[in-house]
């Protein structure tokens, strides 16, 4: 391991999120609330121990992929603990722990949180908190590779290690030229949704709260009752459609800016995307009509947000759908571990990884009937490697053993099985609310300590898909041995 370049990198990372809690020291100062020196004085921290780490000399220039898989673990794990310091040094979340988990929770496009009034935060914070959604989404490490492509790195192992799902892939061939095309969509979108809200009338501050939120499918809103405090049906289309767009492979988007236009009609993951959303959007409405709302148009309203906002793990609401019926309750379940496509900023378990189980169980159903038979699974008009689908069939495995051990240990607080359930879920999934006393209207405050570093842990194993963070645990990945 070389952990002299490791080291630097991880000093370009906490120099780059002290330059981003910048626009946020920018809102403090704005409205003078109390917050301003506790920006001030996170941020010369950040400065002075990134500039030690990023001055460490490194005398071996050779990096391998496991340094590329500390670096993204070891990076997270750091912006997330000095990111809590706003919270905790204001005053404004008391308890290290809770504002710990609040900003693993944004970092990761969570959206869980244990503020129980979300609106009394001073403005800067609530930037904040809504910002580290955004730089969260397309990732920390990618934002790191866009600003500063020469950081020292092969940056194609950093990429790969922060990529979200089995297949990352790079757009052009030099990566900090992938991401930087990657940031440039990711703003472009950001910025067409800004307009769309404020041609609707939404507050400037409010837009960009819910616009960074949106984009990183996060979900931190600066209002108690998420979106639907505004009650207001274009705000909920422009935010719904926007959930859904994010929600998709940016490499989509790419290829469709390069002429190719029918690359996203062709794609068999954003047909599956496509369907499973407009399938469980269908049945909630009818599940709705009449047992909930009078009409189909209410109905069809409030569940194609709430399947946007599920699905793409955001985590907004427009209304407590906590009182729905069990049918539509269990469909944004099952949505919760699905969740958006691989290369989106959607969390979840992924529709790739989906689609590539449902075919895997297909050829072994024909195996079964024509043993002698040669099946393979095809992606895209190409044969799937044996390593990809037990790739996917080893992920499978181990988030239902890390879900299971969460359950277990948030268990000991003693709470609803529906709350635990669904707030493991929540969680490791990068969704935000759950059921029951984690539903849209509640919160994670009454959760031990204990309960929220597991549920921080379990957010960051979600966000890094696993194995990033499964290696730090591995004795072999820590002897000096370059692989």
């Amino acid at each position: 391991m070389n952990t002299a370049m490791i080291s630097k990198n991880l000093g370009v990372l906490l120099l780059v999120e002290a330059a981003s809690m910048l626009p946020s020291l920018l809102v403090a100062i704005i409205y003078k609330q109390n917050d301003i020196s506790a920006f001030i004085i996170t941020i010369i921290v950040l400065t002075i121990i990134g500039f030690i780490m990023y001055r460490i000399p490194a005398r071996n220039k050779n990096f391998y992929t496991r340094d590329g898989f500390a670096i993204v673990s070891l990076g997270w794990i750091l912006v997330s603990l000095f990111g809590a310091l706003p919270f905790f040094i204001s005053g404004a979340i008391p308890s290290y722990i809770d504002a710990l988990f609040e900003t693993v929770s944004g970092f990761t496009t969570t959206g869980s949180t244990i503020l129980r009034d979300v609106e009394s935060l001073p403005k800067g914070l609530l930037f904040w908190r809504s910002f580290t959604n955004w730089i969260g989404g397309m990732g920390v490490l990618v934002m790191m590779l866009a600003v500063l492509p020469a950081a020292g790195a092969n940056t194609l192992h950093i990429m790969k290690a922060e990529s979200p799902g089995p297949n990352p892939g790079k757009l052009v061939p030099k990566i900090g030229q992938s991401a930087k095309i990657l940031y440039l969509m990711y703003i472009g979108l950001s910025l067409v949704q800004i307009v769309l809200l404020l041609i609707g009338g939404m507050p400037l501050f409010d837009t960009l709260i819910h616009t960074f939120s949106t984009a990183g499918t996060g979900g931190f809103s600066n209002m108690n009752n998420s979106v639907g405090a505004y009650n207001n049906l274009y705000f909920e289309i422009v935010i719904g459609v926007f959930m859904f767009l994010f929600g998709i492979n940016f490499a989509l988007y790419y290829q469709t800016l390069k002429g190719d236009i029918k690359s996203m009609i062709r794609d068999e993951e954003f047909r599956f995307y496509s369907f499973t959303a407009i399938s469980a959007i269908v049945l909630i409405t009818w599940n709705l009509w009449g047992s909930l709302f009078g009409t189909v148009w209410e109905s069809l309203r409030h569940s194609f947000f709430q399947v946007s906002s599920i699905m793409t793990t955001t985590g907004f609401s427009s209304t407590n759908f906590d009182v729905w019926p069990v049918l539509s309750k269990t469909i944004l379940i099952v949505l919760m571990f699905i969740g958006a496509s691989a290369g989106s900023t959607g969390g979840g378990i992924k529709c790739l990884r989906f689609l590539l189980l449902f075919k895997t169980i297909k050829r072994e159903v024909r195996r079964i009937i024509h043993p002698r038979a040669v099946y393979t699974v095809k992606y895209g008009g190409k044969t799937v490697s044996g390593d990809v689908l037990l790739g996917v069939m080893n992920y499978f495995f181990i988030s239902i053993i890390l879900f299971a051990i969460s359950l277990i240990l948030v268990s000991l607080d003693g709470f609803d099985m529906v709350s635990n359930f669904t707030a493991v879920a929540a969680t490791i999934n990068n969704i935000g609310p759950g059921l029951g006393m984690v539903g849209p209207t509640g919160n994670f405050a009454d959760y031990s300590g204990l309960s929220k570093i597991v549920f921080s842990a379990t957010m960051l194993f979600g966000r890094l898909e696993i194995y990033p963070m499964l290696i730090l645990f591995a004795p072999t990945f820590w002897k000096r041995v370059n692989i």
